[in-house]
This record gives C-alpha cells, sequence and structure tokens, in this order.
C-alpha cells in the first residue's frame, strides 16, 4: 500500500534529508576558544588553551581517562608491581625508589616519518633536569634520576621515591630529539629557541591524530590529518581552532556559523551556557560537566599588604562566595573551600570555612593596623591606602563580572581593588609565570583525580630567574609543615593514611591562604547536534586527547 504525503511533508523531508547529506559529508570544523597559547612547547606554561591543541597532536604515555581511570596512550601496557613491569628498589643514596618499565608503541612515529624511541625518552630528560630549560614540573625530573633504554622501544625510569602513583607519567611529554637537540644546545635560551615555537609548523614535533598546519598568533591554529597517525583514522580533514577572547564575541561567532562548537574546556561560563540554551535549546546539544577545574584568586606573599595572614583572612571574610555561586550559577557551581574539590576522594569536608563576615573582615584589617578611613576607604598610621591590584584573562564576561563582585565587596570594608586585566596569553608569561603580579591573579588550575599540588604549594617551586621560571607557587608560598605534607602525601601507599595527610594538607591552605578560593566549575560543552563522540573528562586532560572519535553523525 502506498502512502501518501501532503506538499509540506514532502518539503519537511527534503529538507531533513538534504541536512542529514550535509551533515554526513561535512569534513571540517570548527571550534571556539577563548584563550590562544603563550608557547606550543608542551612542558614550558602551563596553559589549557596549549593542553587542548596539543591534544590534537600529541598522545602523552599514561593519561586519566573520562572514567578517572589511569590508561596507556603512547605506551603498550601499565607497569605495576603485580606484573613485574614496576619493580621496588633502593638509590644509591639508600632511599626507597622505584624502576618502571614501560614499551612505546611500535607503530609510533613522529608526523615527519622518524619513528618514536627512546632515544626521545633520554632527550625529554635531558632538558627536563636541567635547571636552565624552564620546563614547569621540575619534580618530576628532579626525581626521576636515571633512564635506561634496553633497546628502541623499552625504557626503565628510576624515581627516587615511590609513589602511590608510580605507574602515571602524564606530565612526561615527549619531546623529538631529532628536531629540538640543536636548539636545546644553549639551555639558557631553549625557551625561546624550541622549534615548538620557531617552527611550530615541522610536522616532526607531533604524533597524534593532527598535525598543526597554520597559525596565526591570537587569532587561529589549523590542524590537518598526520598520515603517519598509527590509530583510527580522524574523521575531519581539517580542524580550525579560532580564538575568541571576549565571551560575548564567542557565542555572536556560534550563532552566526562562523564557528561549529564551544569547547567547554575554554569557552563559555555556566551562566552564558545556561542562558543560551534557553534561547538556542533546539539548535545545539549543551552538555554540563562538574568538574576538578578551581577558580582562585592567587595572592604575591611578596607584597607586603598581603605578607600579613588577618589582611588575607580580611579578604576572604569580606567576600560573600555563596551569594556569587547562587546569583550567578544557580548554585551550580559549589564554593571552593579549599583546592581540592569535593568530587574528589581525598577531600575533607570538616575542616574550617570561612563565612560572610564583614564586620570580622574590618576588625582584622584595623589589627593589621589598617584602623583608619579616608574618604571611606582604609589607611595605615602613615596615611598610605589599603590599595591592591587585581588581574585577570580580558574578555572572559562572567570572569570579569566575578571580579567586579569582588572589587565591590572588598570597597565596602574599605579595600580599593584596581582591576587592571590582560589577554591570557600575556598575563600568563609576561605577569603570573614570572610573578610580577603586583598583588592578586585570578583564574582556574585544572586537575586531576588525587593530583598532589607539589608544583603549586612546595616551596622548592617558586618561579625565579635562577630556574628558569620553572614550577607553579606563584603566590610565593613557604611552608616547612606544607612542604613535608606534600613529600609524605607522594609516597603514602595506604589510602587512609593519605587521606589524613590530605586533611592537614586542607587545613593549613584554609589557615595560611596563598590563595582566595572561589568556586568549582562545571564546564559547559556547546555543540552542534551533528557532532558525536566528544566525552566530556571533568579534569584536565582535555577531550581533544580522544579527537579521533568525533564524528559527523
Amino acid at each position: 500500500m502506498m502512502r501518501r504525503f501532503g506538499r509540506s511533508a514532502l518539503v519537511a523531508a527534503l529538507v531533513w534529508g538534504l541536512a542529514g547529506a550535509a551533515q554526513a559529508a561535512k569534513d571540517e570544523l570548527v571550534i571556539g576558544i577563548t584563550q590562544f597559547p603563550s608557547t606550543f612547547h608542551p612542558s614550558i606554561d602551563a596553559m589549557a588553551a596549549k593542553s587542548y591543541v596539543l591534544g590534537m597532536t600529541r598522545r602523552p604515555f599514561t593519561t586519566f581517562d573520562a572514567n578517572w581511570k589511569l590508561v596507556c596512550m603512547l605506551c603498550t601496557e601499565l607497569p605495576t608491581i603485580e606484573n613485574g613491569l614496576a619493580r621496588p628498589e633502593r638509590t644509591p643514596d639508600g632511599r626507597r625508589g622505584i624502576a618502571v618499565t614501560y614499551t612505546i608503541r611500535p607503530d609510533a612515529f613522529w608526523g615527519d616519518g622518524v619513528p618514536v624511541t627512546t632515544k626521545d625518552v633520554q632527550f625529554t630528560w635531558e632538558v627536563g633536569r636541567n635547571p636552565k630549560s624552564g620546563l614547569t614540573n621540575i619534580e618530576l625530573y628532579r626525581s626521576l634520576y636515571k633512564v635506561d633504554a634496553a633497546d628502541d622501544k623499552t625504557f626503565t625510569l628510576h624515581f627516587d621515591k615511590l609513589g602511590f602513583d608510580y605507574a602515571a607519567i602524564n606530565d612526561f611529554d615527549l619531546l623529538p630529539a631529532h628536531v629540538d637537540k640543536v636548539p636545546f644546545a644553549n639551555p639558557a635560551e631553549y625557551r625561546h629557541r624550541t622549534a615548538f615555537d620557531t617552527d611550530t609548523l615541522n610536522e616532526g614535533l607531533y604524533f597524534g591524530p593532527y598535525v598543526i598546519a597554520e597559525v596565526k598568533t591570537g587569532a587561529h591554529v589549523v590542524l590537518e590529518p598526520n598520515p603517519r597517525w598509527w590509530g583510527p583514522k580522524p574523521h575531519f580533514r581539517r580542524i580550525v581552532v579560532r580564538v575568541i577572547e571576549n565571551t560575548a564575541a564567542l557565542e555572536a561567532n556560534l550563532l552566526s556559523g562562523a564557528i561549529d562548537m564551544i569547547a567547554g574546556e575554554l569557552g563559555l561560563t555556566l551562566d552564558q551556557a545556561l542562558a543560551l540554551e534557553k534561547r538556542q535549546g533546539g539548535r545545539f546539544a549543551f552538555v554540563y560537566k562538574p568538574s576538578l577545574v578551581y577558580e582562585h584568586v592567587d595572592l604575591n606573599l611578596d607584597n607586603p599588604i598581603l605578607a600579613d595572614k588577618r589582611v588575607r583572612h580580611a579578604l576572604i571574610y569580606a567576600l560573600d562566595r555563596e551569594a556569587i555561586s547562587q546569583q550567578l550559577f544557580a548554585g551550580r557551581q559549589p564554593v571552593a573551600h579549599t583546592s581540592v574539590s569535593p568530587l574528589d576522594e581525598v577531600y575533607a569536608d570538616d575542616v574550617p570555612r570561612y563565612a560572610y563576615d564583614p564586620k570580622r573582615a574590618i576588625r582584622l584589617l584595623a589589627e593589621a593596623g589598617w584602623d583608619r578611613t579616608r574618604n571611606g576607604l582604609r589607611v595605615n598610621a602613615k596615611g598610605e591606602p589599603l590599595s591592591l591590584e587585581i588581574i585577570t584573562t580580558a574578555g572572559d564576561r562572567t570572569r570579569e563580572l566575578v571580579q567586579q563582585v569582588l572589587q565591590s565587596q572588598w570597597r565596602q570594608v574599605g579595600i580599593d581593588v584596581r582591576i587592571r586585566n590582560q589577554p591570557a596569553r600575556v598575563m600568563f608569561s609576561q605577569s603570573v609565570t614570572p610573578r610580577k603580579f603586583p598583588a592578586m591573579a585570578m583564574y582556574a588550575w585544572m586537575s586531576s583525580p588525587e593530583n598532589v599540588p607539589r608544583t603549586t604549594l612546595h616551596s622548592a617551586h617558586i618561579p625565579s630567574a635562577a630556574n628558569g621560571y620553572a614550577g607553579q607557587n606563584y603566590p610565593g608560598f613557604r611552608n616547612a609543615e606544607m612542604d613535608d605534607l606534600l613529600d609524605r602525601i607522594e609516597v603514602e601507599l595506604d589510602l587512609a593514611k593519605r587521606k589524613a595527610l590530605w586533611r592537614r594538607l586542607q587545613e593549613i591552605y584554609v589557615e595560611e591562604l596563598p590563595a582566595i578560593p572561589l568556586f568549582f566549575r562545571a564546564a559547559a560543552f556547546v555543540l552542534p547536534r551533528w557532532l558525536k563522540g566528544v566525552e566530556p573528562t571533568g579534569h584536565q586532560y582535555p577531550t581533544t586527547l580522544w579527537v579521533e572519535n568525533w564524528r559527523p553523525g
């Protein structure tokens, strides 16, 4: 029996058929993000924008997947004590260490056809061990005191401590010896001469599904398939990552069709995404992922005003963070009380918390010597005003709104806060990393499950000219007990005992306040309805590490 359709039904069927065919044939994806990388070197400057782009061009040896499980990517098998690939040993000076053995995938090649080998492992270690190279994670390379290569593909790393996460070498970002050895000839100049920034289009830098084919600084990065990629063939002939630092403009570009999607890692804030979904929910797919992204305000403890703990306490007592969470984010981005998220199993829910208490803030400021007012602002005995500067990433509409709320609430207790924002690539490379921000810097840390914050809290990781501005302890926080806790947490294999140490770490953080905790973000992914396979992780390792699974459909 033949089914009869009316004219409107036939037109609708034709339109949907053409749309489906167009989606199926789509071979270019344009992604919008809000920051441009300050460098493309995988181990210099910690920046989410860089991780997002490089996630399409490289693969770590190990990483956490979307289920927060440690997995191999560039290696063939995770080492464990049970399978014999991890072996506890004594270091030459008698400490309890461990040797872990990995095998590089036999089909792994750099984009220029050169095999990925243990020569690259050795070179990466040499760069990381050199104090002048400027690599961020100096502790990884300090602890990794020896590398043995059994052959071109199998190697053993010797660490001077047996840590609970001994199999995770997520941050051992492989460098191509055949490309970057010459730029490393002068280690002190390496961060300025690395091929990742002087020859970014060199295919020999990459071994992921894509290679970088074009870069326009501050504007976009174009990626094209890597013919040497060992995994499933990526579905898109071309991926363009467009940088639009103003989030209102980012949304406008999405609606106009100039971009196809907005990355959850570096895109719209939760409130913007919720508002957009109300207006355009039928046009796009919205995915909200609670995450370990920690929004906070770093305090430069070398600033004489902020060196006084009473002032730091006053700064947080003066803030109604719960109202910020409720009014701006409908309570879906919970107030952060420490740097550890409630989603993490080592979170301690019984550490002290700061409630909104402006009267207490005023008392603390008076105790610290800011007991007089002039034109509504606090001054000390010399008549000097209590004035501080805060910076954040320019163009992020919601972050700038939060910043203005903070400024207003601090003003109510007599603290004058000046706003001076910068493009992200400038802020991180020229202000935060060299610790040149005068007082306060607002941004976010992206973390992984039970990530020991050694590089952000240990006194040995304060960036300076002497260490090539390695480390991420940007406040300049120095606390002997915190240093000891970080050392002990890493080597405590018993989870229950480790949780007790984590609790004390969080207590110290709350008491000392090297940074002001604001909230834990929920990542908002705005995707075209035809795009499948994007799986948010909720931690620091981006969705792009699985970009070969993204497909039109």
